[in-house]
């Protein structure tokens, strides 16, 4: 179903320093170092029919992106080990045609969010 918007999302995650993709509770994810996650892709997440991507987001980027916009945007439910509380949700199928700069934006600043100073630097550097 989401075979595109997962490319899309790779090509992304993948551009930025020490990133990696593997499997991770059933569904692709992207780390730094092997341990960071910087973003989950879902395809039918839980039988919920939906593309989506969730990122670790600031509590207030959070906030005014789902008051801005709530048909793209949402709060992921938080896992029972408190994963999740600050993340912030990416409806990719709600219109025709995803702004893929508003995702690499996101996902940028997921990154920034959790990545070591280094790597931060890193990337300005380019």
């Amino acid at each position: 179903m989401g075979k595109h918007e997962l490319n899309r999302i790779r090509k992304i995650a993948l551009a930025l320093p020490e990133v990696s993709e593997r499997m991770s509770h059933g569904a692709p994810c992207f780390f730094i170092r092997e341990r960071l996650a910087i973003c989950y892709y879902h395809d039918n997440h839980r039988g919920d029919g939906r593309i989506s991507l969730w990122c670790p987001a600031t509590p207030d980027f959070q906030d005014a992106m789902v008051r801005v916009d709530p048909e793209r945007f949402f709060r992921p439910l938080t896992s029972s080990a408190g994963h999740f509380g600050h993340w912030l949700g990416v409806f990719l199928d709600v219109n025709e045609e995803v702004d893929w700069d508003e995702v690499a934006f996101i996902v940028d600043r997921a990154y920034r969010t959790i990545a070591p100073k280094a790597l931060i630097a890193k990337l300005e550097s380019r």
